[in-house]
């Protein structure tokens, strides 16, 4: 049986049906959603405002990581490190769209700039691998990284009773930690100073505007 390799086009034409989808789609997740085992809060009007806020960040980070693992796989340089990259992209749109179902279960919407957003993380990520493979991977440790911690911190800052919510952010943050170890052990470097910093700041900056907008 023929195998047709992807041409540069090819991957630049499915990654802008990628991006489609990421922003103004309705992406189909491969698993079921963790919150479809918990049974839905009575939440208050700021409660729930409150959840759909946090949920909304997360939502936006996960358009980030789609963006992110796309740019990067676009010019990864071996085959191998491509699979790598995109079976996480497959593994974020189950986040992606475990959190676009609680906005709507939450009567709330996703950012209204994840275009943006999709934008300047595709942007990181082609960066990232024009420099190569190891900087490339080491971009998802950090990212991850970051994206562990922010979920720790919204796992604590839910309101009391959303365990719906809570038990979509457990299962994710468990699998950003895997994909963590994973590109370590494919050969992620450490990011020099300031680059962590400096995507730190970022990361604040989207999540007090997507908190919101």
């Amino acid at each position: 049986m023929n195998v047709r390799t992807l041409s540069p086009l090819d991957r630049l034409l499915a990654g802008i049906e990628r991006a489609m989808e990421a922003v103004a789609g309705e992406p189909e997740a491969g698993r079921t959603s963790p919150g479809h085992a918990v049974d839905e809060a009575d939440l208050d009007e700021a409660s729930r405002r409150h959840a759909a806020g946090l949920m909304r960040i997360n939502h936006t980070g996960e358009v980030c990581a789609q963006a992110l693992y796309v740019g990067q796989a676009a010019l990864a340089r071996t085959p191998e490190n491509r699979e790598h990259l995109l079976h996480a992209a497959a593994e974020e749109t189950d986040h992606l769209a475990w959190c676009a179902e609680r906005l709507k279960e939450l009567d709330s919407r996703p950012s209204l700039l994840n275009p943006l957003w999709y934008a300047g993380s595709y942007a990181i990520g082609v960066v990232a691998a024009v420099v190569g493979d190891p900087v490339s991977l080491g971009f998802v440790v950090e990212t991850e990284r970051q994206v562990e911690a922010h979920l720790a911190e919204h796992l604590q800052s839910l309101p009391e009773g959303d365990e719906r919510s809570r038990a979509i952010l457990a299962q994710m943050q468990a699998d950003e930690i895997r994909h963590a170890q994973s590109a370590q052990a494919r050969g992620g470097v450490d990011l020099p100073v300031p680059i962590p910093q400096v995507m730190g700041l970022m990361s604040k900056v989207m999540k007090t505007v997507a908190y919101r907008v």
